[in-house]
């Protein structure tokens, strides 16, 4: 992983300082990272002249840029009516039992982080998940268990 320094003065150079591209370089610093620290809220302020104010705004606003550490691969299951309706909470509960963590929880290795989110597009396939930028569609209890091996391998 980059520095958080190196990540924002690449992300800055990248994208450009004007503040249409504050949400491009905010998903590239949290994409060397996997979160973003009170520091490269502040780095990136300075960085583009904006205020740290400002940045944390559009950072705490958008689910996706995380402000506190995760695990190297973040789950994030939907929980939209329709893929509840799909069995959602029975992929949930597999994940937690696989995992050995609840809904909220990091592994102690650091590998997995396991949380909920509204819509993510999948719905017409659900139950869905991302893992990082992936997609799972049409899961079983079974199929994330094979995912999570896969992942584990």
């Amino acid at each position: 992983m980059l520095r958080q320094d190196s990540a924002v003065k690449i992300a800055v150079e990248k994208h450009g300082k004007e503040r249409k591209h504050l949400l491009p370089v905010l998903q590239e610093v949290k994409r060397a990272k996997n979160y973003l620290s009170r520091s490269d809220i502040s780095d990136v302020a300075a960085e583009m002249g904006l205020s740290s104010a400002h940045v944390y705004g559009v950072a705490s606003f958008y689910h996706f840029l995380d402000l506190e550490e995760r695990g190297r691969n973040i789950i994030w299951v939907c929980k939209t009516i329709s893929c509840y309706m799909k069995g959602a909470n029975d992929i949930l509960l597999a994940l937690e039992e696989a995992l050995k963590i609840r809904l909220g929880e990091t592994t102690s290795d650091g590998k997995f982080t396991l949380l909920q989110t509204n819509c993510i597009g999948w719905c017409h396939k659900g139950p869905a998940m991302l893992i990082n930028d992936q997609p799972y569609t049409d899961l079983t209890p079974e199929k994330v268990v094979e995912i999570i091996h896969e992942y584990n391998q």
